[in-house]
């Protein structure tokens, strides 16, 4: 088993459960375009909120949309845009990435909100408005991963 499979494991049931359920749409960066192109559930923004504890409307923010907007589209079962769907998915990856290399989500949400030398001493939050911007922090907690911190 792997430490990330292992890691996964400590998670919330509930966290788990929604990264479990995305596995298949997140495996790699190519798996994402191609399921966002298709577009996935209003559902899938809130899981976001859920796995992140980002305030809902903070989040509908971030994706340059109205939380009302999600709360209908969410009612009435519908598919986000490519790019709104690209987005969330980027963000379920972010997400357990983060957790498997902080080893919690408390502690990857504190460094989200932390400056890191790696990303311009940007804080990750502020670059979470673009979809490059999550690349961005993808990379830097690969590094991180990896050691490579200077």
């Amino acid at each position: 088993m792997s430490i990330a499979v292992a890691k996964t494991k400590q998670l919330p049931t509930a966290q788990a459960a929604i990264f479990l359920r995305y596995d298949h749409s997140i495996r790699d960066l190519f798996t994402i375009v191609v399921e966002a192109k298709k577009g996935i559930n209003a559902k899938a923004f809130f899981d976001v909120v859920s796995i992140s504890g980002i305030d809902r409307n903070k989040l509908a923010g971030l994706m340059n949309v109205s939380l009302k907007t999600l709360l209908r589209y969410k009612q009435q079962n519908k598919k986000l845009s490519a790019t709104k769907s690209e987005r969330v998915l980027k963000l379920i990856a972010l997400y357990k990435k983060g957790n498997e290399i902080f080893g919690d989500s408390a502690a990857f949400r504190r460094w989200l909100e932390k400056p890191a030398y790696g990303l311009s001493d940007m804080t990750p939050m502020e670059l979470m408005h673009t979809s490059g911007g999550i690349d961005l922090i993808r990379e830097e907690l690969s590094r991180i991963e990896s050691g490579d911190v200077a």
